[in-house]
């Protein structure tokens, strides 16, 4: 497998970017070698700059759910470059995109579009407190909300990958009214509760996916929304990851809950830096204009993001492929178990909808201490004879494996074939 032309620029790289790349986990860090540099991609199949070809299993972290380059989408895009890229005015396909979004959800009557996830829970958690006149927050262990001060503690797969506990520069001051529980322990929030009455929100990711992917125990999920109800505190569900990828929609439907505010990216804006954040009127009406809460922002709605969305929503709705996202993430749950059961592997296989994630532990995965008991070791092993063998996984334990509607019967098999080889050096090495 040749490296050369990515080995080349992540040197020259190294000059006047941060560790040769703009976001952490693309370093490689977690798993060693020389980050890969990508030329393009074309439906299931991504082309890193040596010409190697692999099956795209990362889909720029989720929001490629339809693959790369969907003809509808890319058509609707060059429509939309004609007429311009931004104008720092209303454009109508902000309108088209919201009603589509506020449609697909319960309880959301307005949606403001921001640039990015962080964006979007950054500017929730604001709202809330906003709303209710409380300060402190509570957010879950290993649950990732992006990098804004606040919610940068006791974070997921970023700082897990890195072994960093928190970041330098963040004040102890911004942290302050940040209270930490433990994912699927409902004791662990009701002893927050005792210990606080000042608590604006409770934000969640519905299923984990910055720890891998981990979901919430049916109790524990219903009885946080009837805490939340009766302390009158907001629940934000943050579907940066989960939105649309688990039917059209969001996951906390299939949990049968309904926030109060829900935070979305990532499919919402089909490849483009969308993120938004949506609520019932009482809630939004909070707002600027309409209301004291301010956030603003020069991109935001970009009207070729806006077409983007809009086209990307459209075709999933059409397509519906929600059942064969099901199927498919079984049987590659089967493929991992079973090739691991083959090479004596301890292996735990956790999925939702179009996530995916294996964790290399003897353990039951139920929320960050668990998820932290897998062998990384292993997983590099893992990680760089899929790479090898054609198949492009995130470069970190902590990530959710996402999936296309572009996967094909082929590209399973080429699948099933990396991860026998791949489990096999995994017990090769352990052995030695």
């Amino acid at each position: 497998m040749k490296l050369e032309k990515s080995i080349e620029l992540y040197t020259k790289g190294q000059k006047h970017l941060v560790g040769a790349v703009n976001s952490p986990v693309r370093a490689f860090k977690s798993v060693g070698g020389v980050p890969l540099f990508i030329d393009k991609a074309e439906g299931s199949k991504i082309f890193d700059v040596d010409g190697n070809e692999y099956i795209d299993l990362v889909l720029s972290y989720g929001p490629m759910i339809l693959g790369h380059r969907n003809r509808k989408v890319e058509k609707a895009v060059k429509k939309a470059l004609k007429k311009g890229t931004t104008f720092g005015a209303s454009t109508k396909g902000e309108i088209k995109l919201a009603k589509i979004v506020c449609n697909a959800f319960p309880g959301m009557d307005k949606v403001r579009f921001v640039n990015s996830g962080t964006e979007a829970v950054l500017s929730a958690i604001r709202l809330a407190r906003a709303f209710t006149g409380n300060n402190k927050i509570i957010k879950f262990a290993g649950c990732y909300h992006g990098h804004s001060d606040a919610l940068l503690v006791a974070a997921g797969s970023g700082l897990a990958t890195l072994s960093i506990p928190g970041s330098k520069g963040v004040p102890d001051e911004a942290v302050k009214n940040t209270l930490i529980a433990e994912y699927n322990n409902i004791t662990s929030v009701k002893e927050q509760l005792t210990k606080h009455n000042d608590i604006a929100a409770i934000i969640i990711e519905p299923i984990a996916g910055n720890m891998g992917v981990v979901k919430p125990i049916p109790e524990f999920i219903k009885e946080l929304r009837t805490i939340t109800k009766e302390k009158k505190i907001l629940l934000i569900i943050d579907e940066v990851m989960t939105g649309f990828r688990s039917k059209f929609g969001g996951a906390q439907e299939l949990l049968n809950i309904e926030a109060d505010i829900t935070c979305l990216g990532k499919v919402v804006g089909g490849g483009f830096p969308v993120g938004a954040y949506g609520a019932r009127n009482e809630i939004m009406e909070m707002v600027s204009p309409l209301g004291e809460m301010y956030q603003a922002g020069t991109l935001s709605g970009n009207p070729i993001a806006m077409a983007c969305g809009i086209a990307t929503l459209k075709e999933l709705k059409n397509k519906n492929p929600y059942k064969q996202f099901e199927k498919t993430a079984k049987r590659i749950e089967e493929i991992l178990l079973e090739a691991a059961k083959e090479n004596n592997i301890d292996l735990q296989v956790n999925r939702f909808g179009s996530m995916i994630n294996p964790f290399f532990t003897k353990e039951k995965v139920t929320d960050f201490k668990t998820a932290q008991s897998s062998d990384t070791d292993k997983f590099k092993t893992f990680f760089w004879k899929m790479i090898e063998n054609g198949v492009f996984l995130p470069p970190s334990q902590f990530e959710s494996w996402f999936l296309s509607t572009k996967l094909s019967k082929k590209d399973l098999e080429k699948i099933t074939k990396a991860v026998n080889i791949a489990m096999q050096a995994v017990a090769t090495k352990t052995k030695n």
